[in-house]
């Protein structure tokens, strides 16, 4: 039909622009915020994009339900604006027949959706948690470059040059700050030092050698002073560099099956599977909320209507915490969904119901 041809396209197209707009604004601060992580020499700049392209399938479980329902509302709010929907109206077609030449879209994004959250984003998460386990967290000698101070946590570090394989240093200085108040500062001088590799060791462990090592108190005059040969100093790990995620969020389906009777396994297990089913409240509250008179313009009813399906997404977050803690259980992810669905069939009959409601007043008056 050439109906549902021209409502296919403009919601496609609009839809994704609203999604890829969206995309950028979150994927751009995440990246900014790796760009910091990387200026201090935690990270390896040539893994960014790798990063965000992983991380990429989870964001697009929130921003695709959210910007399809955008696009509803843009597209049948241009129709009243443009009056193309009283030209549909005059033909006899109603929005409500407009929205159900749009099922097969819905069930086609709610496809995607589907195939976003129950297996690319968890394979997005996996190969994240991966990438950064092995090559993005760096603490201590990892973070040194020739002829550069470099802090990380209560450490500083300074070398005057490096060699390739990043396993001797010259000159060196070392700074670490005291962990409990009291306690002396401890700042080392150094002509060379040399990384030693120990298995199964997460630490770094330097041999210093020829140098000196200083207890400095500060605020006082009070130090202390130690001349060495040898020293071997030993570097734990930054707890603040690790980057975290969800083990359960990043688990297979498969998994996730076997262990299903656990609470937080059961609520990741409900928001893959009942989650896609906002995909048709959309439809549903896109078609009740975006009648909007001519004068008034498209974008009056757009920040109301997306408040509201912003409370359905923040509701399935909710309920999401609710169910890992054992409060509630999985049933309420399909309660939620049906109460929005029965709300949005109501608002779109509102014309339908308000007289009758009126009448039925005004004979329980008279």
């Amino acid at each position: 039909m050439i109906i549902r041809r021209y409502l296919v396209r403009q919601v496609v197209s609009t839809s994704l622009v609203v999604v890829a707009l969206l995309t950028l604004i979150m994927m751009g601060g995440r990246l900014i915020k790796y760009f910091g992580v990387a200026a201090q020499g935690r990270l390896d700049a040539s893994i960014l994009f790798s990063i965000i392209g992983y991380r990429l399938p989870e964001f697009l479980t929130l921003i695709l339900p959210l910007g399809f329902f955008i696009g509803l509302m843009l597209v049948f709010g241009r129709l009243y604006v443009d009056h193309e929907m009283a030209v549909f109206n005059s033909s006899g077609l109603s929005r409500i027949q407009l929205a159900r030449l749009l099922i097969p879209l819905t069930v086609i994004y709610l496809f995607v959706q589907t195939i976003l959250m129950v297996w690319l984003s968890p394979w997005g998460l996996r190969q994240y948690e991966q990438l950064v386990s092995t090559q993005a967290v760096r603490t201590g000698f990892d973070l040194v470059r020739p002829k550069e101070f470099i802090s990380s946590g209560a450490y500083t570090i300074y070398a005057g040059s490096l060699s390739e394989d990043r396993k001797n240093l010259k000159d060196i200085f070392f700074y670490q700050r005291a962990e409990k108040e009291g306690k002396p500062d401890v700042m080392i001088l150094a002509k060379e030092a040399t990384r030693v590799e120990i298995a199964n060791e997460t630490a770094s462990i330097v041999d210093l050698i020829q140098g000196r090592r200083y207890e400095i108190y500060p605020g006082t005059p009070k130090y202390s002073q130690a001349e060495f040969q040898s020293y071997r100093l030993r570097l734990e790990s930054d707890k603040e560099a690790k980057f975290e995620s969800g083990e359960v969020e990043a688990l297979p389906i498969a998994k996730l099956l076997a262990v299903k009777n656990d609470p937080v396994v059961e609520s990741e297990l409900g928001w893959r599977i009942f989650v896609p089913f906002s995909m048709i409240v959309a439809l549903m509250l896109a078609t009740a909320l975006c009648e909007v008179s001519p004068r008034q313009g498209r974008y009056l009813k757009l920040f109301p209507a997306l408040l509201i399906f912003a409370s359905l997404i923040v509701a399935l977050m909710a309920i999401k915490t609710r169910i890992s803690k054992a409060e509630i259980g999985i049933w309420a992810y399909p309660a939620v969904l049906l109460v929005y669905a029965i709300a949005a069939a109501l608002f779109s009959r509102k014309q339908k119901l308000a007289p009758k409601i009126k009448k039925q007043i005004q004979r329980v008056r008279s």
